[in-house]
């Protein structure tokens, strides 16, 4: 199972011998319960499950800020209470275009910048919906917000 973990924590740099002579009491027993953690480098490394479990959540059961960093890394987020089939929100990154390319829906051209050159579309989210349209700037509601089911779309 995958999990998500925004976690805020101090931290002593220190040699693996400086470390063991400050906790010269030991480590977790072996048999206590705990999570094998792979990073996406493939570093392994272990926690405790009462440690883990209030640090992560499962990527189907997250807040919104959870899914806002699991956007932020590129995955595509939904709500598992949306009604419409395929509906997804993603993050959308900065793009440079030729100024010349943004236009008004009558294909007039619009002055938006100082020169004929490029511009930089800002990021944002966006929502792919239900009707496989893409809407870019897509707003959470309050409700979306303040939910517990958020989750990644593989």
């Amino acid at each position: 199972m995958k999990y998500i973990g925004v976690k805020i924590v101090e931290a002593e740099p220190m040699t693996v011998r400086e470390a063991q002579d400050k906790h010269s009491t030991g480590t977790a027993a072996m048999d206590d319960a705990g999570y094998e953690i792979t990073y996406p480098d493939g570093y392994k490394s272990w926690c405790p499950k009462a440690q883990f479990e209030e640090a992560n959540r499962p990527i189907d059961e997250m807040t919104f800020g959870h899914a806002i960093e699991a956007a932020r890394k590129g995955l595509k987020i939904a709500r598992a209470g949306w009604n419409g089939k395929g509906m997804f929100v993603f993050m959308s990154y900065p793009e440079t275009i030729q100024a010349e390319q943004i236009r008004s829906k009558h294909g007039d051209r619009l002055d938006v910048s100082d020169s004929d050159s490029t511009m930089v579309v800002l990021p944002c989210f966006a929502m792919k919906t239900a009707s496989g349209e893409v809407l870019f700037g897509w707003l959470a509601s309050q409700t979306d917000i303040l939910a517990d089911d958020w989750m990644v779309v593989e």
